[in-house]
C-alpha cells in the first residue's frame, strides 16, 4: 500500500458519513488498521470529515488505541489512565499535552541509544553471536566429560584438578552469559 501522498506531504483521509475511510492519495478505502500502519510507518496523515472538512484526526487516533487496548494489546496501566482521567478540567491539563509529548520523545531517544549500545556490545548480529557462545560452551562442557581416547597417551592426559579448574571456568562464563541474557530480556 502505497501511503506517501503525491506531494510528499501529509496524505488526506476522508471519513464518510457510513464510517468508511478514504485514502485520497491512494484514491483507495482503508480501515483503522491501514491507519494504525500508516503510524508505525512515520507517515503523517489527516483524517477529515468528507462533508464538514473538520479534523478528526485525535478521535481517530484516539479509536485506535481503544481498539488496540480491547484486542488484548493492552500497554496503557489502568492507574495511570485514572490519573490522566483525573487530569481533564484539572488547572494542570492544558500543560499536560507537552509533557507527555517531551516524555514519550525522551523515552524513543534512550530506546535507540539502548539498541545501539546492545547492537555494539554484542555486533550486528546479537542472536548468532549468543548462538556461537553457546556452542563454544557447549563443546568445551562436552570435552571435560569425554575420557581420553586411548591413543592419547597418560603423559598428555591433563590432571584432575586441571580438569576441576576448567570445569570451574565454564560454569563462571556460563554464569555470565545467563547474566546478560537477563539483562538483554529485562
Amino acid at each position: 500500500m502505497a501511503s506517501e501522498s503525491k506531494n510528499g506531504g501529509t496524505v488526506i483521509i476522508k471519513k464518510y458519513a457510513n464510517r468508511r475511510l478514504y485514502n485520497t492519495s491512494t484514491s483507495s478505502y482503508i480501515t483503522l488498521d491501514h491507519l494504525a500502519q500508516m503510524v508505525k510507518e512515520n507517515v503523517d496523515f489527516k483524517v477529515l470529515d468528507a462533508k464538514t472538512g473538520a479534523d478528526l484526526t485525535h478521535a481517530i487516533l484516539t479509536q485506535i488505541i481503544m481498539d488496540e487496548e480491547a484486542a488484548g494489546e493492552q500497554m496503557l496501566p489502568t492507574n495511570f489512565l485514572r490519573q490522566l482521567i483525573s487530569m481533564y478540567g484539572n488547572s494542570m491539563q492544558a500543560f499536560l499535552p507537552s509533557y507527555l509529548e517531551a516524555s514519550m520523545d525522551h523515552f524513543r531517544e534512550n530506546q535507540a541509544k539502548m539498541r545501539k549500545a546492545i547492537e555494539e556490545s554484542l555486533g550486528a548480529n546479537p542472536l548468532a553471536q549468543i548462538a556461537q557462545r553457546n556452542m563454544e560452551m557447549f563443546k568445551a562442557a562436552a570435552a571435560a566429560f569425554v575420557p581420553a581416547s586411548p591413543a592419547q597417551a597418560p603423559a598428555e592426559q591433563a590432571p584432575v584438578s586441571a580438569e576441576a579448574d576448567d570445569l570451574d571456568a565454564l560454569r563462571k562464563q556460563m554464569a555470565e552469559m545467563q547474566k546478560k541474557l537477563d539483562q538483554l530480556s529485562s
